[in-house]
């Protein structure tokens, strides 16, 4: 107890040292927050500007139902929001809250920024003191069946983060603060007992030629009599270059990226392997979270019989660089036109023929072949 009150009189006594004391833990909270938020939205809205180019369509009977949810869904679905933008917060907020609940409230769609979930073991779970913005619903409930509510199913997330950000934190202040010493011009200023200035003027002194050293490039000062300048530094001492900052913000990135599925060569734009980075991104990333916007919407959506949504995100699947593919899907009779144009997100066409098995280019079984040479040999 002696010792803490000794560092507590300490700090009362000298109000310098204990602003000095809080700078340097504000610092380092600045630091840990620059990072995280650097990593999160740096991956997030990678995320969220791929799904924010998914087409949601609302389907009846496998055709496009003109008059359903796709205009809310594609277009706007609240007065103050595009699609794209929609989508995009409601990845965003998904990720970084770890749950993202959306109201359909009047032909809109209200993406709620604060909410409490009353839970029930066989009842559905109750949403109270929804608040849009700057407006609270106090006397208005709503079912878990009659809301939109979707989960990442990530609670270590951020968690995590705190911890992993802490250690890069501590690496990245050490390397800008060892940085800026490298760099750093270091001098002092000896006035001579003799001459009378106060403290004040002496600091005032300092000042002014610290201010010309600081701000030109050819810094001349004049030096009275009895006042010695001396330079023990001129900041050409090589220290950690940027470089190395900047690799302490590209792995913390990488292990928030990894952590969500996306391959680090598409975050930070290299070009190497784009192909099979966009395959395993598209699959182990992008897949399971638009399956997920799919299913929830399909069961809480207002839907008709035979209706349904269908969530067409982006793909590999270019139908020009995959011709020779689709040529051979048809041609052996594997699969009908309509059929290949489904797999490639296109609806069915209104022609009975493209709902045809055809096999085309010579192809047959083993028995044909065999039959057709006999008789090839015969008339011979």
């Amino acid at each position: 107890m002696r010792e803490i009150g000794f560092i507590s009189d300490v700090l009362k006594r000298n109000s310098e040292l204990e602003w000095l004391y809080d700078l340097e833990f504000a610092v380092d909270i600045e630091q840990k927050t620059y990072l995280k938020e650097l990593a999160i939205e740096t991956c997030s809205n990678f995320i969220a500007r791929t799904i924010s180019q998914t087409d949601f369509r609302h389907m009846k009977d496998k055709r496009k139902h003109e008059k359903g949810w796709n205009y809310l869904l594609n277009v706007r679905p609240n007065t103050d929001m595009s699609a794209s933008d929609f989508w995009q917060a409601v990845v965003n907020k998904l990720i970084r809250e770890n749950e993202v609940l959306i109201i359909p409230y009047e032909n809109q769609m209200l993406i709620a920024d604060s909410f409490y979930r009353r839970e029930y073991a066989l009842f559905p779970d109750v949403f109270e003191n929804v608040t849009v913005k700057n407006f609270t619903f106090n006397n208005k409930t709503w079912d878990m069946d009659d809301v939109i509510y979707l989960t990442y199913n990530n609670n270590h997330l951020s968690g995590f983060l705190d911890g992993l950000t802490k250690d890069y934190a501590e690496l990245f202040g050490a390397l800008i603060t060892a940085s800026k010493r490298s760099y750093q011009v270091r001098g002092s200023i000896n006035f001579d007992s003799i001459q009378s200035l106060s403290a004040e003027k002496q600091q005032s002194y300092i000042d002014k030629i610290l201010g010309a050293v600081k701000n030109s490039v050819t810094a001349i000062f004049p030096l009275s009599k009895g006042i010695e300048y001396k330079e023990y530094s001129n900041g050409s001492v090589k220290g950690p270059s940027l470089e190395d900052v900047e690799k302490v913000k590209r792995a913390l990135i990488d292990d928030v990226a990894n952590i969500l599925g996306i391959p680090i060569n598409l975050v930070h734009g290299d070009v190497a392997d784009l192909e099979g980075a966009m395959k395993a991104y598209i699959k182990f990333c992008i897949g399971p979270l638009l399956k997920k916007i799919q299913d929830e919407l399909n069961a809480k959506l207002d839907l008709g019989a035979n209706e349904y949504i269908d969530v067409k995100g982006i793909t590999n699947n270019n139908v020009v660089d995959k011709a020779e593919a689709v040529d051979k899907l048809v041609a052996s009779g594997a699969f009908t036109r309509n059929e290949v144009r489904e797999l490639f997100g296109f609806e069915r066409a209104d022609d009975e023929e493209l709902d045809k098995y055809v096999i085309t280019k010579n192809y047959e079984t083993v028995e044909d072949s065999a039959t057709k040479g006999g008789e090839k040999d015969n008339e011979a």
